[in-house]
């Protein structure tokens, strides 16, 4: 990388706009996507994160990317056609492709950064990027034990 020369500075490669399903509304948040010689620069940001509860005390939350890019909300407001982790390789969790990062919930907003070699922006086009209602384990199959999918946002390329 050319430090000189950065190419996070420029408009995005990618991005999912992301939305909370029917129980939480207020959810939004945007992840961008920058394809860089050392791998993906992935930015999220976030707002209208649940409140920390006895169920989910420590902050965290579940932060993936899933086979398909349909957030079509079902009776349940699960997010169910999006389908499971984005897993080419076919190998466990967490060594997913779509495994990413949790989501450090600060009083409902969150923001991170991290640099990813796991998948190009060309292989995420059009899947989805899902927030999940609780941390994940990083060991239960398949997914984590990382509960109900509270939004959902589908990678498209950034014109």
């Amino acid at each position: 990388m050319d430090f000189n020369n950065p190419s996070y500075l420029a408009a995005p490669d990618a991005q999912a706009v992301v939305k909370g399903n029917n129980t939480h509304p207020n959810l939004y948040g945007i992840v961008l996507f920058y394809q860089t010689p050392l791998g993906v620069l992935v930015n999220a940001q976030f707002q209208g994160l649940p409140d920390i509860s006895a169920t989910n005390p420590n902050h965290f939350l579940g932060f993936h990317i899933h086979e398909n890019g349909d957030c079509t909300q079902n009776e349940s407001s699960d997010f169910s056609l999006t389908g499971s982790h984005y897993n080419p390789d076919n190998l466990p969790h967490p060594n997913h492709r779509g495994d990413l990062p949790p989501i450090l919930n600060c009083n409902g907003f969150a923001w991170q950064s991290f640099l990813t070699n796991h998948f190009t922006v060309t292989e995420v086009i059009g899947r989805s990027v899902i927030v999940h209602s609780s941390p994940d384990d990083f060991m239960t199959q398949p997914s984590g034990n990382s509960g109900i999918k509270i939004a959902c946002g589908i990678i498209k390329i950034n014109n």
